[in-house]
């Protein structure tokens, strides 16, 4: 599996690219800033971008998705509950971020159980609300993509808009905690983790 985490933009946002190491499609995990940064990235290494998935709708994941888009004209994702937030509603605080409202339209509404593909590489949606309404992780193999639900040591925000912190510890030990130990968890900020490391030390989850 192709894995490469790009940091973009001043909040520090992993913008992953992830696909099939034979073909080398990728689909792209929040692209919050810096396209160039991005772009470079993928052009440098032969890299075919199949999709842009978003794992929420806040402006620091989706930034830069305009100009990926046309550069690539590759289709976008996300889950349905978070479409309101790339229609610039003052939510997705990208008016705070890029002094503009950024619009954007889904080509997919995501659901749980949903499957991404790029290549042979298969990405299972699980829907995981609590940060956002629509949030989602992406499970590839031994690696769960956890967006803003699950970061090394803590959990994502539940105090903006649509947040709640049952739901995002709800989402976190019912569909995250079951997988294997060594799972890899790769957030949307900070440094990966493991899930059997986040059972022993987050003390959110204890």
């Amino acid at each position: 599996m192709i894995l490469e985490n790009i940091v973009v933009g001043s909040y520090m946002v992993n913008c992953y690219l992830t696909g099939d190491s034979d073909t080398k499609e990728i689909i792209i995990i929040d692209p919050g800033f810096n396209p160039e940064q991005i772009i470079d990235a993928i052009e440098g290494k032969g890299f075919t971008p199949v999709g842009i998935v978003l794992t929420h709708g806040h402006g620091d994941h989706i930034g830069a998705v305009e100009e990926l888009i046309a550069k690539y004209e590759v289709p976008l994702y996300i889950h349905k509950f978070d479409d309101e937030l790339i229609k610039g509603g003052a939510s997705s605080f990208t008016k705070m971020m890029f002094g503009r409202d950024i619009i954007l339209k889904a080509d997919k509404f995501l659901s749980e159980g949903d499957i991404v593909t790029a290549g042979k590489m298969e990405y299972k949606v699980l829907h995981t609300p609590g940060h956002t309404p629509g949030g989602i992780c992406l499970v590839c193999e031994d690696a769960i993509f956890s967006g803003d639900t699950l970061f090394r040591g803590s959990i994502g925000r539940t105090d903006f808009p649509g947040g709640s912190y049952d739901q995002i510890i709800n989402s976190i030990k019912t569909k995250l905690l079951d997988y294997p130990d060594e799972t890899k968890v790769y957030p949307g900020h900070n440094s990966s983790s493991t899930i059997g490391y986040e059972k022993k030390n987050n003390p959110f989850l204890r």
